[in-house]
């Protein structure tokens, strides 16, 4: 069989497989749907008796030429950097690390759409290039509000600092002219 008969003979199995949940996870709230395996000794899950929930077979696996590939019939590399990007053959289909940020993300798009790589996890690269670009440029609009709001607020506590510390003047120099008063005072009393 060829490798796109294969493909969609995997997609018509896959339709039919059922989903594989833990033993009573339908009964009881506090077992969690994921998979455990069966293990009790009168198990009839276990012992694949009619009626039960399935457990997971090799019957259920798909062909193993195609075993790991993508729908697209590409096997799944994961990408990081331009390095990686390098790498990459013809019968392999990039996925970009959710960890990679917007502006490196931006990158490597850009270079694989150059080298003519596919990227498995983006399904439109020119829209999603468009609303990338946007999404930085209000990213950096934003930066630059706020940094000027930041600036306004310091200029209006720097002009608000010396008109305290003029008041804070006038009292010492009143306090000192107090002090200058006393002083005087105190030499015609001690005059006397």
């Amino acid at each position: 069989m060829e490798k796109n008969d294969l493909l969609k003979l995997r997609k018509r199995r896959k339709t039919k497989k059922p989903n594989f949940i833990r033993q009573d996870s339908h009964k009881k709230k506090e077992v969690k749907k994921r998979w455990r395996r069966p293990k009790g000794l009168q198990s009839k899950m276990r012992l694949c008796k009619r009626g039960y929930k399935k457990c997971p077979s090799q019957g259920y696996r798909s062909p193993s030429i195609i075993r790991g590939l993508h729908s697209t019939g590409l096997a799944p590399v994961i990408v990081c950097s331009k390095r990686n990007l390098e790498k990459i053959s013809k019968n392999e289909g990039a996925i970009i690390a959710k960890s990679v940020g917007m502006k490196k993300r931006i990158e490597l798009v850009n270079h694989a759409k150059e080298k003519g790589i596919i990227i498995l996890n983006i399904k439109d690269l020119e829209k999603f290039l468009s609303d990338a670009n946007k999404k930085l440029k209000e990213k950096k609009e934003k930066k630059e509000k706020k940094e000027k709001e930041k600036e306004e607020k310091t200029k209006k506590k720097e002009k608000v600092k010396p008109k305290k510390e003029e008041k804070l003047a006038e009292k010492l120099t009143e306090e000192e002219k107090k002090e200058q008063e006393k002083k005087e005072q105190d030499k015609l009393l001690t005059k006397k």
